[in-house]
């Protein structure tokens, strides 16, 4: 019996290794199956839109003061470009004046919550709540109720999508990382000029903590607006017939 099996310890050495194999194909079938399937059923907001027109959307996060927001105003109505600001319900309260000057300057008001929270760890309801109150706070100033939202820290997933399908979530597809304590003219500038395109959707910020913003958009709005109109983003992006590829981007489908 000790001889028959040392006789063929190599052959159930191999068939050991060819069922660890398929047992291995097996399982690495079923991983890619269901990692395309949750790939595919992913929601995306709008990061960027495909247009062949020299159209992009300057957009600005504004959540703490607004210390620069003047001077962020003048430098766009000197270049003449638009930008749409995504304010919080409690930056409303604490700077009524500052988003009437955004109003009165012909620039759109949107929907950033109201009180800057982690909406992924948010209920429902409590997302729903929270993103009431902004509205009706926009609504007060604008006369009109926000259509475009954008979550604090850039967070969403499928449920926030889902339960905000009155807007259209907005995100970026150029982070000019205003927002950073190391940032510089130099490093904004190299974060924005380098990566625009037809339809790109800029992220900057108000009252940003490194204090550039304002003297990066000096460099930046006179090299942008050479060759593209900066627009709200009602005039770039769809409202209907459209997909939403892999990457964020908006493309028509008529």
């Amino acid at each position: 019996m000790r001889i028959l099996l040392g006789g063929n310890k190599k052959f159930y050495f191999s068939l050991l290794l060819i069922i660890a194999l398929a047992l291995g194909m097996v399982a690495g079938i079923f991983f890619c199956f269901f990692y395309s399937d949750a790939k595919e059923n992913r929601l995306l907001p709008v990061y960027q839109v495909e247009t062949s027109e020299a159209k992009v959307a300057l957009t600005f996060d504004v959540a703490w003061e607004d210390s620069d927001l003047e001077e962020i105003l003048d430098l766009l109505e000197k270049y003449g470009a638009k930008a749409t600001f995504f304010v919080t319900g409690d930056w409303l309260d604490r700077c009524p004046a500052g988003a009437q000057l955004i109003v009165n300057s012909g620039n759109g008001l949107q929907n950033h919550s109201n009180t800057h929270p982690h909406i992924q760890k948010l209920s429902t309801e409590d997302l729903l709540q929270d993103t009431v109150k902004c509205a009706e706070k926009i609504q007060a100033f604008t006369g009109k109720q926000p259509v475009y939202y954008r979550g604090p820290y850039g967070e969403y997933n499928n449920t926030v999508i889902q339960a905000l399908s009155d807007y259209q979530v907005i995100q970026w597809n150029i982070d000019s990382k205003d927002w950073k304590l190391d940032a510089t003219v130099e490093s904004i500038t190299q974060n924005v000029l380098p990566k625009m395109t037809n339809g790109s959707i800029l992220l900057f910020h108000v009252d940003s903590k490194a204090k550039q913003t304002v003297p990066a958009l000096q460099k930046i709005l006179p090299e942008i607006t050479k060759q593209y109109q900066c627009v709200l983003l009602e005039d770039l992006v769809l409202t209907d017939h459209y997909r939403i590829d892999h990457t964020g981007k908006q493309i028509a489908t008529t």
